[in-house]
């Protein structure tokens, strides 16, 4: 283990608060709503742009969708024939049931390279498990190469953007942390480094590239993996994906077991929708494919482990498995109001926004405040759903797993809303009860606009248990009259 501090931090996703209450803080930031509305809106407008070039947009949505659909019903089928195909051209398949088995799994293979640090591609896989956290605690240095992963690792901070990890910083920002935090890890940043675009990215190019010579192990994840071949296939914009990919002896690929399609045919679909959604571009930059092992080319040792991680579990459930159809284009995020004002860190999970708040609480389940919370991290707009380019029904989905976190804590100590819910049914339950309610509410109504807000139609607040809701919005002041008690005394209406 060198000596110098840990980059990073240690992701305690499940000691998080709920949404809501994280969400509250991150609205109180202006920088922070300031970053995502530009960096949101610069690739929302791009991705308009490219999409609109293309008259069967919608077409490929629906191929995009069904593709997806076929490799999630063969799941097995698929898994097995990718196994078999990448062993037969000289890769090692592993399978890992969850995080620790899969951080297990390559921390033995780091330690049987006989090297102390590795270069990584970014990967959301990779995060999920949270390897670079166990790769420290063995003793083994991980290398984000990203130059968005590499910002949120110098700045000891977590990624808020599945696609733009560091969207949550500004160029002052990213200047300030390379040269506070580059010399403690590796080659400095210039003393005279600016913020503008050019210099942060040599900056870090020429602090990356001692790293990538000397490094004898490199982990990714993969966008796909092809089942009648063996092949994963990675897309990036950088470059530094592909010097991962080539340059070191030994690869190791954490990998969901839902990236797998059935052949090259559905590639070209997906790699059709996917920059387009992702990006904003036609396509990627870099789009790097690898099948087994090469001599005399490439890493020589080819591991790839294929990662469950609770999506069999995902799989199971009728109403939440279209989950797993998401490619990771981050299209939902940027266009989601919510996200967009809250940010990634409120939803407590490397998947934030519409796609994290489905995906989250099926893979980590919902025990937790912040699992629980993450269906409701959601004005049901929709807008999620139209630019997704697999057709994934976020709002439904949404809905079904609101049901399901009510369902899980029915019985016990009722919460606030299940109490006043109940009453709500009691009340209503019963016409004489209603009104009576009715006339009590007409009675201090006629009390407060008279002793108390004269001709104010509001109040500003509510008492507890009702102040939680009037925080954020005006409670009306209850009418004096009733729409029934109208009804009666104006027999019907009749004298209107």
């Amino acid at each position: 283990m060198s000596d110098h501090p840990r980059v990073g931090v240690t992701k305690q996703f499940l000691g998080l608060p709920k949404f809501q209450t994280a969400a509250r803080d991150a609205l109180g930031d202006s920088v922070l709503r300031r970053n995502l509305a530009h960096a949101t809106g610069t690739i929302r407008t791009k991705r308009a742009r490219v999409v609109e070039e293309l008259d069967n947009w919608e077409q490929l949505r629906l191929a995009a969708e069904a593709i997806k659909d076929a490799a999630l019903h063969r799941l097995d089928e698929h898994l097995e024939a990718f196994e078999a195909n990448a062993t037969a051209a000289g890769a090692t398949v592993h399978w890992a049931r969850d995080a620790e088995e899969a951080n297990r799994i390559v921390v033995d293979l780091v330690r049987a390279a006989d090297t102390r640090e590795v270069v990584k591609v970014k990967s959301m896989a990779t995060q999920e498990i949270e390897l670079n956290e166990a790769l420290a605690a063995a003793g083994i240095d991980a290398w984000e190469t990203d130059l968005a992963e590499l910002i949120v690792q110098l700045g000891g901070d977590w990624p808020s953007h599945i696609l733009v990890p560091a969207i949550h910083r500004n160029r002052a920002e990213v200047r300030e942390i390379f040269l506070r935090e580059m010399a403690k890890v590796g080659r400095p940043a210039p003393e005279d480094l600016t913020d503008e675009p050019r210099r942060l990215a040599e900056a870090a190019r020429l602090h990356l590239r001692e790293k990538f010579l000397r490094a004898r192990v490199a982990i990714s994840g993969a966008n796909f993996a092809i089942a009648d071949t063996g092949s994963l296939v990675v897309v990036e914009s950088e470059g530094n994906g592909r010097m991962c990919l080539t340059l070191p002896e030994t690869l190791i690929s954490v990998v969901g077991i839902e990236k797998v399609l059935p052949s090259w045919r559905d590639l070209e679909v997906l790699m059709q929708v996917l920059p387009r959604s992702s990006t904003g571009e036609r396509e990627n930059p870099y789009t790097s494919i690898w099948t087994g092992t090469a001599d005399g080319d490439g890493p020589q040792n080819v591991h790839i482990v294929l990662l469950d991680n609770g999506r069999t579990h995902v799989l199971a459930d009728p109403k939440g498995r279209d989950a797993l159809r998401c490619i990771r284009c981050s299209a939902c995020l940027n266009v989601c109001p919510v996200y967009e004002r809250a940010g990634g860190h409120s939803y407590g999970s490397v998947y934030p926004g519409p796609i994290g708040a489905v995906l989250t609480p099926q893979l980590r389940g919902t025990s937790s405040e912040i699992d629980k919370s993450l269906p409701y991290a959601s004005s049901l707009c929709g807008a999620c759903f139209d630019v997704c380019p697999v057709r994934i029904d976020i709002p439904s989905m949404l809905v079904h797993l609101r049901t399901r976190v009510v369902d899980e804590q029915r019985g016990g100590l009722p919460s606030g809303e299940q109490a006043a819910m109940k009453a709500a049914g009691w009340l209503f339950a019963d016409h004489r009860r209603l009104e009576g309610a009715e006339k009590a509410a007409g009675i201090g109504g006629k009390v407060l606009r008279s002793k108390l807000f004269g001709s104010k139609d509001a109040l500003r607040s509510l008492p507890w248990p009702a102040s939680g809701w009037s925080q954020a919005r005006d409670a009306p002041v209850p009418p004096t009259e009733s729409f029934r008690t109208w009804w009666e005394r104006t027999d019907g209406g009749a004298d209107e």
